[in-house]
């Protein structure tokens, strides 16, 4: 038998109602696009720094105050 814990409570999943677990199976569904998605904003943010300094390094240099800051 399979042991989930929800709420620091152990419960065996064959014990659990129909609407249990789908909504179990709902939970684990968006915890594991959350985690998708949070690994895709960490790749466009590497990705982003790395155009930022792509960028600096082409742009030509000017003298004064005139800076951008990215």
């Amino acid at each position: 038998m399979s042991i989930v814990k929800i709420d620091n409570k152990d419960y065996e999943l064959d014990s659990l109602s129909v609407e249990a677990k789908s909504q179990l199976s709902a939970l684990q569904f968006c915890d594991q696009e959350l985690a998708k998605l949070q690994a895709q904003a960490a790749v466009y943010q590497t990705a982003r720094i790395a155009y930022a300094k792509a960028l600096s390094e082409a742009l030509p240099v000017i003298g004064g105050s005139d800076t951008i800051k990215l």
